[in-house]
């Protein structure tokens, strides 16, 4: 993490790419939404072999490489298994079912295969004190209205290409939940470019921020005693940390790169022992 330099997630993932082109190289990537072709462009400079998607593929100008529609809120023209990795860059926090996106993308993907997602932080302190004021994440934007926050492919278009701004910004606690749910699992945090706001609000409350996350988790252990105590420290003591994280706190994105370890059906198996219904 540093206070210095570019503040753009595309710089940072440009040199993600370029720092792993061994690893990329030859490896089926599918890039999902693809945008403009920005970071197409330097998969296939990577020796990727790569498959672009957007819901508007109409704005796609990478040369060389197609790009297909796709919408991630149905199913995604992709074979189960597919890839080796996704790139999903700036797009969960636009889509009203991320539970859903999150299956699909965990679905394309081989076991063991990396999801290389980015969204804007909402688990920053800047997002946090800016939603306390006035439910808008970003202090600069207003609250998610009809004005600002819907867009159409053009004005004939079905609610199949309705396309919403940041309605649904997500923070790294949700974010881990619902990819644990869909067999995905946090492999590793790409720390970045610190907001300089948010590093200031941390200054000032970061202590409450650390008593108010730990007496959660020692009340949580308590309370669940009828989950075994080895599990109860790993779940909690991996929600624990991710909350009191100064860099996540601060940083402006989240870059996190998750592993595929299962499919949604094994893990809503193991997890069934934690809470049914009628119990």
């Amino acid at each position: 993490m540093r206070f210095y330099g570019t503040h753009k997630i595309s710089d940072f993932v440009a040199d993600f790419i370029r720092s792993n082109q061994d690893e990329i190289r030859g490896k089926k990537v599918v890039d999902l939404p693809a945008g403009e072709g920005q970071s197409a462009s330097l998969l296939r400079d990577a020796g990727a072999e790569v498959y672009a998607y957007d819901l508007f593929p109409e704005g796609f100008k990478a040369d060389g490489v197609e790009c297909h529609k796709a919408d991630l809120m149905s199913d995604v023209p992709i074979a189960d298994g597919f890839a080796d990795m996704v790139l999903c860059q700036e797009g969960i926090e636009h889509l009203p079912n991320q539970y859903l996106a999150l299956q699909q993308l965990s679905r394309i993907l081989r076991p063991g295969g990396r999801l290389i997602l980015t969204t804007p932080n909402y688990s920053n302190m800047r997002s946090r004190f800016s939603y306390l004021f006035s439910e808008s994440e970003m202090y600069k934007l207003m609250p998610p209205n009809e004005i600002d926050s819907v867009w159409f492919s053009d004005s004939k278009s079905g609610d199949s290409d309705i396309y919403f701004g940041h309605v649904f910004s997500i923070g790294i606690q949700r974010l881990r939940l619902l990819a644990l749910l869909a067999g995905l699992k946090i492999h590793k945090i790409h720390h970045h470019r610190a907001n300089n706001t948010a590093a200031v609000l941390l200054l000032l409350t970061y202590p409450l921020v650390l008593w108010v996350n730990y007496a959660a988790y020692r009340r949580a252990m308590r309370k669940r005693k009828d989950v075994d105590y080895e599990t109860r420290k790993q779940i909690f003591g991996e929600v624990f940390r991710l909350g009191v994280d100064p860099r996540i706190l601060v940083e402006a994105d989240l870059f996190v790169e998750f592993e595929k370890v299962s499919d949604t059906s094994s893990v809503l198996s193991d997890i069934r022992q934690f809470n049914k219904l009628g119990n």
